[in-house]
């Protein structure tokens, strides 16, 4: 026995971290969480409202008939039932609101990332756009040529008016 425990405590390294516990209890937080959020939804609909009307209905009854008119013992179980349900609803229903926040805040980044990229993207555009326009503004069109062309001929036109007619070309 001396000797087990002697190789169990040499084995041992400082350096590493040590294993977990054998019967530490492990839980899935998300698996919990999609449980409180089950119950939390179920706690927010009518069928809930139904099923405790009809349970309070039905206790009422069964003490009234079975145990007598003025029977306390069984008004007191059922607000001990009442407030053990109100003790674990309300943290339930807590956890269920915090995991739609930290979801609701993931969307939110998510949606603020993507404002971000369509802002830099229409601002990449209307540079683009701007740069277009003035390109296009630099560039020639037929009225302008066509204003040019009548003018170099009306030159010409007067510079060779000694010798024979220029005919004037035709619009087209």
């Amino acid at each position: 026995m001396i000797e087990g425990l002697r190789r169990r405590f040499q084995t041992r390294r400082l350096d590493a971290p040590r294993s977990p516990a054998r019967f530490g209890a492990h839980y899935d937080p998300d698996a919990f969480g999609r449980l409180s959020e089950g119950i939390a939804r179920f706690f927010g609909t009518a069928r809930y409202l139904v099923f405790q009307t009809i349970l309070v209905i039905s206790w009422i009854l069964v003490g009234y008939f079975l145990l007598g008119f003025d029977h306390a013992p069984a008004l007191f179980l059922l607000n001990l039932a009442f407030s053990t349900q109100a003790a674990y609803a309300a943290p339930l229903i807590l956890l269920a609101q915090n995991r739609q926040d930290d979801r609701d805040r993931v969307s939110l980044d998510e949606d603020r990332a993507r404002a971000e990229r369509t802002k830099a993207d229409t601002e990449y555009l209307a540079r683009e756009l701007a740069a277009l326009r003035l390109a296009v503004g630099e560039t020639v069109t037929r009225d302008y040529l066509r204003g040019e062309l009548e003018k170099l001929f009306d030159r010409v036109s007067d510079a060779v008016s000694d010798r024979e007619p220029v005919s004037r070309p035709v619009d087209g």
